[in-house]
């Protein structure tokens, strides 16, 4: 490393040939459980000695600089695997989060029918003709006989009122 800091390339390439070999065991050491991740791993702490090479002391040994680089390494790919897989975790059941049968929707669209019924056609028809039909406020507005903002008003005082209504029923 001394020898390619100071700017001999072949030492700098001879370096990285041996240090590749040399990372790949230590990577597939800790990483058994995890083969396919100890190439990008390589590849990762490959470029951080890269990008950090003035830091290296050449009176130091050089393996352990390169193992502490190795080992923050290592310990950053398993930081954002289980935070990948902490977020995945509760999904592997997702039929208990979402509903699995279409009784479940057809109660949804009963219960949401159920609600806009309390509210005054004023409201209720704008929110069903653009939120849940999907029309614009201009399509709303000429189905309804409203102008385009009291279509706008109607959907905002609407949406008001079920969340007041969904907050007092708690």
């Amino acid at each position: 490393m001394a020898q390619a800091m100071a700017g001999d390339e072949p030492a700098y390439c001879s370096l990285l040939v041996e240090l590749s070999q040399h990372l790949r065991a230590f990577c597939r050491r800790r990483l058994a459980h995890m083969p396919a991740e100890v190439e990008d791993l390589v590849q990762e702490t490959l470029l951080a000695i890269h990008n950090q090479r003035h830091t290296y002391d050449p009176g130091r040994p050089f393996t352990a600089w390169a193992h502490a680089i190795a080992r923050y390494k290592l310990v950053d790919l398993l930081r954002r695997r289980s935070r990948r897989e902490m977020l995945t975790d509760g999904l592997d059941h997702e039929s208990e989060l979402l509903g699995d049968t279409d009784l479940d929707a057809s109660e949804a669209a009963r219960d949401l029918g159920l609600l806009l019924q309390t509210l005054p056609d004023r409201q209720r028809l704008p929110i069903v003709h653009v939120k849940i039909d999907g029309l614009s406020v201009a399509e709303a507005a000429a189905r309804t006989g409203m102008s385009v903002s009291a279509v706008k008003v109607g959907i905002h005082r609407g949406l008001r009122a079920l969340a007041a209504r969904l907050s007092n029923d708690r």
